[in-house]
């Protein structure tokens, strides 16, 4: 990651996220871990080994190929310090592969396939006292199960293939077991609710981004209001001293506005005490940047902070990777942010639309149309999700190159990253 990306402005064309001289490129994703209330407490990484749509090797070769990649991205970057959640086979934590993760964020999945042997609760016992922290992954009772049990600091049961009077069983067999309880696949905010009353304290899936819709709501004014300045700020021209008048109007814009302005995201070192102040330091483009950061991060205030970092995330990688299928940037860049518009604000994507000014391909692509214009969303929609395989149909039908697409994409990540952090 260049100081470039981290201090003025989002991923272009330019920035690598990787160097070449690592060889064959490394796909990664990484899936948020949530706590009740809404913080992002870790993330599971999901990594693929090169350019082929399956991994065709042995497991424990994976996972050799997984933990490489992990020291060749860092989990600094990839987690932003937060725990990082890796899969780990036999040999991975027997022959203590694993060693070449720090310990203190690191948390090691213990496959559901992995049989409970003399020596693999050995080598878990070793690496626990070394000051890493396991999980159990897909978790199934059984008597033979216990040791692990007793060293697990997390145990992640699938709400997806279990059932509720399971889960109860479960619970039941596992009380006065201090652990650390996580549901998997959680897809909707229902099954969310369900999993918090039935204990469970974290969660992993996409329901944050799945949230209760409100059919019959109406947009707040305030919040079209913030909608038509986030469109504004992507004109090619645009009336400064009109959008500082509406910018001033809003107190909570302002405070974030000049709190971001004052950050390393935009890399001035002086105070800035005005908004006029901020266009004349950071100059226009700049200032775009910072300013819709800050229109965002008042849209998703009410919200989880990963709505956000996701939303520009899809809008910073989705702008990079214009210019690679001949697409405008600016409308790219609004199709990534727009995307999330239903998470922000709880209303169904059929009812955001009218409102939006966008080109009529834009506004299909939106509403889930398959086109050119809808390309790089699809792409990250299905690159979150691990779904590698649709990833390559994608960039092979619009003859994207996937290299190309995923520094890209690992370059929006850490710009994300770096700049959310600052939102107050």
């Amino acid at each position: 990651m260049t100081s470039q990306v981290i201090t003025a402005a989002r991923p272009d064309a330019a920035s690598h996220a990787e160097s070449t001289e690592t060889g064959t490129l490394r796909y990664v994703a990484r899936q948020p871990i949530l706590d009740r209330r809404g913080r992002v407490h870790g993330y599971e990484l999901l990594f693929r080994a090169g350019p082929d749509v399956a991994f065709y090797g042995d497991g424990n070769l994976a996972t050799r190929t997984m933990l490489d990649n992990t020291v060749i991205f860092g989990l600094e970057k990839l987690t932003a310090g937060l725990p990082a959640f890796v899969n780990c086979t036999k040999e991975a934590l027997t022959g203590e592969l694993v060693k070449v993760l720090p310990p203190s964020m690191t948390v090691l999945e213990i496959l559901e396939t992995l049989e409970p042997t003399p020596e693999l609760i050995a080598a878990c016992r070793k690496l626990k006292s070394e000051g890493f922290r396991l999980a159990l992954d897909d978790f199934v009772w059984s008597p033979e199960m216990e040791p692990l049990i007793d060293l697990a600091d997390y145990i992640k049961v699938d709400f997806m293939l279990t059932r509720q009077a399971a889960r109860a069983e479960m619970r039941e067999r596992l009380n006065g077991v201090s652990v650390a309880m996580l549901a998997e696949k959680v897809e909707t905010q229902e099954e969310y609710q369900e999993a918090c009353a039935e204990g469970f304290t974290l969660f992993q899936g996409y329901y944050f981004c799945r949230p209760i819709l409100l059919k019959n709501r109406k947009i707040p004014a305030n919040r079209l209001s913030h909608i038509e300045l986030l469109q504004m700020l992507q004109n090619e021209t645009i009336d400064v001293q009109k959008l500082a008048e509406l910018l001033k109007r809003d107190a909570s814009l302002t405070y974030r506005l000049l709190r971001l302005v004052n950050s390393p995201v935009s890399a001035i070192r002086q105070e800035v005490r005005s908004i006029e102040a901020a266009l004349v330091i950071v100059g226009e483009e700049t200032f775009r940047r910072i300013a819709m950061l800050a229109i965002t991060s008042e849209l998703t205030a009410d919200q989880p902070q990963e709505i956000l970092l996701m939303a520009f995330a899809r809008a910073c990688f989705c702008e990079a990777a214009a210019g690679l299928c001949a697409l405008e940037r600016n409308e790219q860049y609004l199709l990534g942010m727009f995307s999330m518009l239903p998470a922000m604000l709880r209303v169904p994507m059929t009812d955001l639309v009218p409102s939006l000014a966008l080109r009529a391909k834009i506004r299909e692509a939106l509403l889930g149309a398959i086109s050119l214009e809808s390309s790089l969303l699809r792409w990250t929609e299905c690159h979150e999700r691990g779904e590698w395989d649709r990833c390559d149909a994608i960039a092979q039908s619009y003859g994207l190159n996937r290299e190309d697409l995923m520094r890209r994409y690992v370059d929006a990540v850490a710009w994300s990253e770096t700049a959310v952090r600052f939102v107050g």
